[in-house]
């Protein structure tokens, strides 16, 4: 059996969380309902087998809605960047700021509400209210006095623990350095939210005016009615539309990068770069801008959100934006900067005006929260970050190519104020009974009748990843780590069973498996 050092196991704290709290959508009092775990760490391809499962975090806690009885079903969404194509309305903010940019032209027009403004939603703000509740503490000195104490207690015995457990007693060299720092965080996140049906249908052929439709139906009323040389002749006095138009109005379509990268003139007005930073207080970069992007962060929650001073001081920062359970990793098939958590700091003129708080995993960037400068808010920065990050995940996946989506967060069709995040096209939802992608066309209609909706019509389509054997779940007990079938046998509480079946069945077997569930 290889060893857990080896696979470097994630460690969870799960909370079973039976209590209805104040939903952030509907502002229902008694409607919402999740469960949540403490990630004191997390693998990048564990983190990714639990979005895959409905799960999301919030700094280093990780919640999953209880989708047919909350008020407003969460589904989880993803993009698909390599057919991606920017809509009008895409296009029009790109524009804008290609000529801010290169002129300095600002069109400060109404300001909107945007989408992808940030992508933690208010419904979060429960969970931490409930961890507080529970008052739980997770005393990490004393489990890693524990674990050095279970190991230099093994290496006495000679390796030769009871014969009963032999078989199934795991052990790990390096668990503590996997149990991070701090406490459930209590921070509270509130979220803007957009003004429903700003995008463009992207299921649509684009609106033609009907002067161009006049124009058109001339032109070929002529063409039909004129021999090739007075064809010509027209053309040459202006009188019709020259068939083949310049090149440079040629109507190929444009890409996404052919907008996000277009060459500025030497005498642009505005300098762009955008960096991608590790969160680390041992990366240079991280450390250096620190103070800088905590300011910006204050003064986005502040005019943005509305919040107290007191609520978005240096601490509620770190824990929510820069705290986080996964680790970075670089393994050989990834993308050059590894998987973990990165802030993508934008840069205009040497000064930090928007962050974008992003995870790196095997298959998908997911997108975790975004603040920046209101007096930049002309811009439109919401958007144009989200295209952005939708042009990265492309990016990452010429060097690993199984990194291909782009995760968005939750979508939730019963509150008009977050159908935005469906006109990011090609996108899927998440089938919340069987975890398979549906393609958002075939679920909205579903949606129109019902709030919950299982969007697998395969009737004898089960959930594949569904806890098949509880007994093989890892525990972490009592100075030692074991399958669930040991720990049962140790532990009294009747409720006990109970509750790790029902985190076993939410994280599936997969994470069950590779997870350390930590009980006290």
């Amino acid at each position: 059996m290889a060893s857990w050092a080896a696979l470097s196991p994630s460690i969870v704290e799960y909370f079973e969380g039976e209590d209805f709290y104040r939903c952030g959508y509907c502002k229902n009092e008694s409607g919402s309902l999740s469960r949540g775990m403490w990630a004191h760490s997390l693998t990048a391809q564990d983190y990714q087998d639990l979005i895959d499962r409905g799960w999301r975090r919030s700094g280093k806690y990780v919640y999953k809605p209880v989708m047919n009885q909350t008020c407003c079903p969460q589904y989880t969404i993803r993009c698909r960047p390599l057919q991606f194509q920017p809509s009008k309305s895409h296009k029009k903010v790109l524009k804008k700021m290609l000529k801010f940019l290169a002129k300095g032209d600002v069109s400060r027009g109404s300001c909107e509400d945007e989408p992808m403004d940030s992508t933690v939603e208010d419904a979060v703000a429960g969970d931490f209210a409930l961890i507080n509740k529970l008052d739980i503490h997770c005393d990490l000195k004393t489990l890693r006095d524990d674990l050095k104490e279970s190991l230099e207690s093994e290496e006495k015995k000679g390796g030769n623990p009871k014969k009963e457990e032999s078989t199934e007693l795991i052990q790990s060299q390096h668990i503590e350095e996997k149990l991070g720092s701090g406490e459930p965080s209590q921070s509270v996140k509130v979220q803007t939210v957009p003004k429903p049906g700003k995008g463009a249908d992207l299921t649509k052929p684009p609106c033609r005016k009907a002067k161009e439709i006049r124009k058109e139906r001339k032109r070929l009323k002529l063409m039909q009615q004129s021999p090739a040389g007075e064809l010509q002749g027209l053309q040459a006095q202006g009188e019709l539309p020259s068939l083949i138009p310049p090149k440079s109005k040629s109507n190929q379509t444009k890409s996404l990068e052919d907008f996000i990268f277009e060459p500025l003139p030497e005498d642009a007005s505005h300098k762009l770069e955008v960096r991608l930073v590790p969160v680390s207080f041992e990366d240079p970069e991280f450390k250096s801008s620190f103070s800088q992007s905590f300011s910006l962060y204050v003064k986005y929650q502040m005019t943005i959100h509305q919040d107290p001073p007191d609520e978005c001081g240096e601490t509620e920062f770190t824990r929510f934006l820069c705290s986080s359970p996964l680790e970075a990793e670089n393994p050989p098939d990834g993308p050059d900067c590894g998987y973990g958590s990165f802030h993508q700091q934008y840069w205009l003129d040497g000064k930090i005006i928007a962050v974008g708080v992003i995870d790196i995993l095997p298959h998908c960037v997911s997108s975790v929260y975004l603040y920046y400068d209101p007096d930049y808010s002309f811009l439109s920065l919401g958007v144009y970050s989200a295209l952005r990050e939708i042009a990265f995940t492309k990016q990452l996946h010429e060097k690993a190519s199984q990194l291909s989506y782009y995760y968005m967060g939750f979508y939730i069709h019963s509150c008009p104020k977050m159908k935005y995040k469906g006109q990011y096209r090609p996108s899927d939802l998440l089938c919340p009974e069987t975890y398979v992608w549906v393609p958002i066309e075939q679920c909205l209609p579903l949606l129109e009748n019902s709030k919950y909706c299982r969007f697998n019509q395969d009737p004898e389509a089960v959930d594949e990843g569904r806890s098949k054997d509880p007994d093989r779940l890892q525990v972490f007990y009592k100075k030692a780590i074991m399958p669930y079938g040991v720990y049962k046998k140790r532990q009294r509480d009747p409720s006990e069973e109970a509750t790790v079946l029902q985190y076993a069945r939410l994280v599936g077997q997969r994470c069950a498996e590779s997870m350390l569930l930590f009980r006290s």
